[in-house]
This record gives C-alpha cells, structure tokens and sequence, in this order.
C-alpha cells in the first residue's frame, strides 16, 4: 500500500511536470493570429496617415495657385483700370520709373471765384448730380457715385482714393459729373470741393427788397433773413459800409455760388465786388469834388433809375450836379416812387408834394439814402459828369431824354413829348 502510494506520487508529479512545459497548438495559432492583424493594423494606419497628409498637401497647393492667380488678377484689373480711366497712369509713389506714353488731354477749366465771375464751367447737358453730405464715409460715397453710374466699380473707387490718401479729404457739397470724368477727376473734385455753382443774376437798378426776392426765387434762403441781414447795423459795420443799410452796395452782376450758400455769404460777396469797382481812385475823387463815397453812390443810384441808356448816364449826372451847385431841388421822379409804401405805378399830384425823405421835389439836396443798387457805369457817371449847361431833362419815352438848358425849353419839350401837343 505504501508502494502505492509512491506509485501515484510520482505519476502525479510526472503530469504536473508535462503539463507545464506542452503548449496548446490551437493557443500557439491564435497568438500568432493576433500579432500579424496588429502588424497589418499599422501597416494600414502609416498607409491611411500618409494619403491623408498627401491630400492636405495637395489641397493647399491648388489654395495657394487659386488665391495667387485671383491676386495677379485683382492687381492686372486695378492697374488696367486706373491706367484706363486716370489720365496719367498710376506710378509707385517712390523710385525712378521710365516714363510712359499719357492721353493728350485738354487743361482743365479752373472754376471761378464763388460769388464774382460770370463763367460757369459746367454744362448744363449730360451732367449727373450727386450730393454728399457731411460726415458720409468713403464707403458711403462710393456706393452713391456707382448708384448714379458716375463711377463703374466702388471698391476700386475706395483703393484708389486710399491710395492717392484722400479718403479722409472729401469734401460735402452738391456736385455735377459728365459722362467723360475719369476716376482721377472725379477724385479731384471731390477733394477740392469743386461743387456745382448755381447761377445768380442780379440785374442794375433793382432796389434791396427787389434784390432780396430775386435772391429767395433763385434757391437762395428767404426774403425776411436776408433783409434781416441788409438792415442789421452791427453786420452793415462788421463788413465796412457805414450805412443805416445796404441799399446801393449790394453790386449788380452775375454770380455763381454753391446751392448751400448763405444768405451772409451773398450779402458779403456783392459788397465785395462794389469795393472792388469802387477803386481807390474814386474814392480821393469823392473828397477832392466835396462829396462822400455814400452821396456819390446815392446820386448814382438816381441816374441809374433815371435812364435805361448808358450813353446818356454822364449828361443825366451833369443835369443833377448842376442843379446841387445852384441850389435846386432835383425833382426826380424815381425819388418820390421810392419813398411811396405799395406803389400803385402812377405818381400824383399828391404824391409830389408829400413830404418823405426820399421826395426830391418837397426836400433840398440829395435823398436820405440810395435808391437803388447801381452799376459801373451810373457810379462812374456821378463821379465824371459831362459838361453842360443843361438843367431840365424829360423822357421821349424811348429810353432816353430832351434836355433843356432853361424852363420854356423844358416846357416845350414836356409838351411836345408827354403831352402829344
């Protein structure tokens, strides 16, 4: 029995020790198995990374040629249109550059002081008018020229104005294109501020409120404020008139100003332009001749309202010079008119004899103030009156006069020419 036992004792140790060192063929296949898929697996991942890579590569290559060609396109195009509408093309702002073949074209026409000359540069034809407002952006402006087809694309319009550095330059105000501005004009316009000028036409003899309403017609503020302005002493000061007001200095003449223009801007420019006619000379003639700048500019006003032919101002002027000298009335007719309140077009006898300030038949010497705003020529002709002897002058009713040296040949004339007899 024990013989046995050791028997099975070393049967048992026997198995333990073959149990330990076979291995399961089937166990051996299944490991081998998953090595080579792990393998595979990494094979197939380093594949699939490598294409995945090859393809961000190619994906920016194509970017990179797309995005370079639309660049080289942008840049032809902007340089093709600056070199097409700009009348000197565009140069780098630094280094030497040969010079290239430019489009002939005409100078461009300056446009004239506001308010002085009678030359408007702009044609009334084939114009398009835009209006830039105050504080508009350079965006805003360019969608408006291309809006009103003065310019064919806003985002060249906006690079090539912060080229030139004047997108920050453009000036408001109302403006009038052609259809042959090219981008580098309109620009400089804008820039400028060459704005449209209106128009403003005041013609000799027409006294303040007369000018005022033509004003107020002509787009110009109102009436009330520009009357306002012509009555204020402390204004009529400030612009060296010395005046109760600005009757007579408010010069006639054609004017162009900006549709925006004051009120206070025209006033000043029409007394501008009388200083300018009244020169220095004339006025060392008012002191040498005993008269004033504001007597002469009265007596002119009268002569202007008095004959509508310039050929006869110095004679009408002789005919008052020569009455003030000899202590007579002037007895002129527009005088009494001017100081009538809503005349009805007929003087009467009434008229006549009423006292006012402007009546030269009831007053001596010269009225209160002007008449009227005289031209040149009336402002010449009371300072340089012809010599005569002449006293009395009556209207053919043809715009001129018969002048009489004493009171029977006035007669004569007043019959033979008002009368019919």
């Amino acid at each position: 029995m024990i013989e046995q036992e050791q028997h099975n004792k070393q049967e048992g140790q026997s198995r333990e020790g073959v149990g330990k060192n076979i291995i399961d063929p089937e166990i051996d296949n299944i490991t081998i198995d998953n090595k080579s898929i792990e393998k595979q697996d990494r094979e197939n991942g380093n594949n699939t990374a490598s294409r995945s890579f090859k393809r961000v590569l190619k994906k920016i290559f194509m970017t990179s040629i797309v995005t370079a060609v639309l660049i080289a396109a942008l840049a032809a195009g902007f340089i093709g249109y600056l070199n097409h509408f700009a009348v000197t093309p565009i140069q780098p702002p630094s280094g030497e550059v040969s010079e290239l073949p430019t489009q002939k074209s005409e100078p461009p026409t300056e446009l004239p002081t506001q308010g002085l000359s009678k030359t408007d540069t702009l044609s009334p034809k084939q114009e398009t008018i835009v209006i830039i407002r105050p504080g508009e952006s350079l965006g805003h402006i360019a969608s408006t020229l291309e809006t009103s087809d003065v310019i064919t694309n806003r985002y060249l319009f906006i690079i090539f104005a912060r080229y030139r550095g004047s997108n920050k330059k453009i000036q408001a105000g109302e403006y009038a294109f052609s259809g042959k501005d090219t981008p580098e004009k309109i620009l400089d316009m804008l820039v400028k501020g060459k704005v449209k000028l209106h128009r403003l036409t005041i013609p000799e003899g027409l006294n303040l409120r007369e000018t005022a309403a033509l004003v107020e017609k002509s787009g110009f503020g109102t009436v009330e404020n520009f009357m306002k302005l012509a009555t204020d002493r402390i204004f009529i000061e400030s612009i060296g008139i010395k005046a109760d007001s600005l009757e007579g200095y408010l010069f006639p003449e054609t004017y162009l100003f900006p549709a925006d223009t004051s009120s206070k801007k025209i006033i000043k420019s029409m007394v501008e332009r009388f200083n300018k006619i009244f020169i220095p000379e004339w006025r060392n003639i008012c002191k040498q001749s005993g008269f004033t700048v504001h007597q002469i500019v009265i007596l002119a006003s009268i002569i202007e309202k008095e004959t509508g032919d310039a050929d006869e101002m110095p004679l009408i002027s002789s005919v008052f010079h020569n009455r003030l000298k000899r202590g007579m009335r002037l007895e002129s007719d527009p005088t009494v008119i001017y100081g009538i309140k809503d005349f009805n077009g007929n003087i009467t006898k009434k008229d006549l004899l009423s006292i006012t300030p402007y009546n030269t038949y009831a007053i001596d010497g010269l009225p209160e103030g002007p008449i009227a705003n005289p031209g040149k020529l009336s402002l010449k002709a009371a300072l340089f009156p012809d010599k005569s002897e002449y006293i009395f002058f009556v209207s053919k009713k043809d715009t001129t006069h018969k002048f009489s040296k004493t009171l029977q040949e006035h007669n004569q004339a007043v019959r033979k020419y008002q009368l019919n007899r």
